[in-house]
């Protein structure tokens, strides 16, 4: 039988690559740590770890572990969540959110949610995708609001700890330029068209993604501020300091002084899905009744909204 406490050490050890590290982030002594990585190893018969000078790397067989040290672990704490639950007396749902995705996405649906689960107590946190998927995983949310760029979904097929992906809605993402600039009554525009600009961006991954559709449009973009909040973005982007690339589902209520216009393709885009995990207790009901209202709120696309004569959505 495998040593649970042991696999929490191993976990320790993968997570910094030092017995020295596992030790201080666990209050014990190297020596323990490595007693402990010993003992795992004789009653596997086979290492889990390669040790050098360099630090500790983990075997195929350390790997397996600590994959499976992840699911139990996140097994245990949503053992305790629903303990925690059944205590209180009450069904509660957590729900995670990026900002401008719940903004826009969760009031309707929560307001007929509410209406039809008087009994669900509902706890909203703000969290972005690569916070609030752990969250889901190890039970501190139920379900998440979650967005991807370019590439593969942030939650596979067979995800072993038993998270699903529920595709909701694409959200593109469009240029936001000064209301005087002289493209601004433009119908579309081209990317390549905006090389000379400088740059306001309300997200740090949009950072990373202009750059990427940059590189393809063949210019390096020059970058004026990287903020993390889009409406600050576009109250910037409006006081003449450059342009922006906002995501349609934040475009609903622009400021003044500025004006949007379509990106021609190929254009960049945020991929909106929602994430919950498999669960056979009685708060699954809960949980598949407002992921089905995500997905009906928000599919065939967001509400349509205009912005000077242009339709969004």
């Amino acid at each position: 039988m495998i040593d649970t406490q042991r696999l929490r050490i191993l976990r320790e050890v993968a997570r910094y690559g030092s017995f020295n590290q596992a030790a201080g982030a666990l209050r014990c002594t190297p020596s323990a740590v490595s007693q402990q990585i010993a003992a795992l190893e004789r009653t596997l018969g086979t290492p889990v770890v390669e040790r050098s000078t360099r630090g500790v790397v983990l075997t195929e067989p350390g790997r397996l572990l600590v994959d499976a040290a992840d699911v139990i672990s996140a097994e245990l704490r949503y053992a305790q969540e629903q303990i925690d639950r059944l205590a209180a007396g009450r069904a509660t749902l957590a729900i995670a959110t990026f900002s401008s995705g719940g903004r826009r996405l969760l009031p309707p649906v929560l307001t007929r949610f509410a209406a039809e689960h008087p009994e669900v107590e509902l706890t909203i946190l703000e969290r972005e995708p690569e916070d609030s998927l752990p969250m889901v995983r190890d039970g501190r949310a139920d379900l998440a609001i979650a967005y991807h760029f370019d590439g593969p979904q942030p939650v596979g097929q067979g995800d072993r700890s038993g998270l699903i992906w529920s595709p909701l809605t694409e959200d593109p993402l469009w240029v936001v330029l000064p209301a005087h600039h002289q493209r601004a009554g433009a119908r579309s525009l081209r990317l390549t068209e905006l090389a000379p600009e400088r740059w306001v961006l309300g997200c740090l991954k949009t950072v990373d993604l202009l750059q990427r559709y940059a590189v393809i449009a063949g210019f390096q973009p020059r970058i004026s501020c990287s903020a993390t909040d889009y409406f600050f973005a576009m109250a910037l982007v409006g006081a003449g300091l450059g342009v922006s690339l906002i995501p349609q589902i934040a475009l609903d209520r622009p400021p003044e002084g500025v004006a949007v216009v379509p990106l021609e393709p190929p254009r960049p885009a945020r991929h909106i899905g929602v994430v919950a995990r498999r669960r056979n207790d009685r708060s699954q009901r809960y949980v598949d009744a407002l992921v089905d209202a995500l997905r009906a709120g928000a599919d065939p696309g967001l509400p349509s909204v205009v912005v000077g004569d242009h339709p969004i959505g």
